[in-house]
């Protein structure tokens, strides 16, 4: 059996906060429901990052964040369970030192776009960051027919090749992960991926067919810099919410 790996030292309370309130927002907002997950990098040590146990996001407390070397190894679980797909996290953080979270997500507006050729586009400022371009991960390219699940390092890895140096990718017959170098940019571009998801459907309908003027490459760049900044408006409101029904 292999030896538990070590800490990587103490983190805030607020931190702890901070992340299992994130799990709440994402389920508040619509992205994530009984599945779903979102993680952080340790702030003082690169090679460990944190997530919830396994359980819905939106009965996340403080209490149920549990540390992981970026092998996704437990430290402490104290008997709590870990999310199978916890690979994802551990994987893109080894491939993108640039990320400090990740939400991964089966948010219904934004899966049709993994199975289809439509590509999503960015139709509107908050939702910039899709300009860059949205990479799909087909699992069944590298490893046939499968239960779906990135619950292996290996898969994880090819998912990360996949991401490539994008921050938000979809997976096909599954669900996406949206990525930031802040927990709460992470969030934001996880909420605004459904949003803007669910702003195409409605653009292509009256679209019928022709073309849609959405954000070009460099106007997704440069709308995504104030975003940046703008993104701790939408995570304070999100944030004080959570903080209305917890106390914490």
């Amino acid at each position: 059996m292999s030896e538990e790996p070590k800490s990587g030292g103490p983190v805030s309370n607020e931190f702890l906060a901070n992340l299992a309130a994130a799990s709440r927002i994402l389920a508040a907002r619509g992205v994530v429901d009984a599945f779903g997950h979102v993680s952080q990098r340790h702030p003082d040590r690169a090679d460990r990052y944190f997530m919830c146990r396994a359980k819905a996001p939106a009965l996340a407390t403080p209490e149920d964040i549990i540390e992981y070397d970026l092998d996704s190894n437990p430290v402490d679980a104290d008997g709590r369970g870990s999310f199978l797909e916890r690979f994802i996290h551990g994987e893109i953080f080894k491939a993108r030192p640039d990320l400090n979270s990740v939400v991964h997500s089966h948010s219904p507006s934004v899966i049709p776009f993994g199975l289809v050729d439509t590509k999503i586009q960015a139709m509107f400022h908050n939702a910039a960051f899709l300009a860059a371009g949205v990479p799909v991960f087909d699992i069944s390219k590298k490893y046939g027919a499968t239960d779906m699940l990135v619950s292996d390092s290996d898969k994880g890895e090819t998912f990360a090749e996949c991401l490539a140096d994008k921050d938000v990718a979809l997976m096909r017959a599954h669900g996406s992960v949206a990525c930031g170098s802040t927990l709460q940019l992470a969030v934001f571009r996880a909420v605004f991926t459904e949003v803007n998801s669910r702003v195409q459907h409605w653009t292509m309908d009256l679209a019928n067919g022709r073309p849609i003027a959405a954000l070009n490459e460099e106007e997704g760049r440069l709308a995504d810099v104030p975003n940046n900044g703008a993104c701790m408006r939408a995570w304070d409101l999100w944030r004080r919410e959570i903080r209305a029904e917890t106390n914490w």
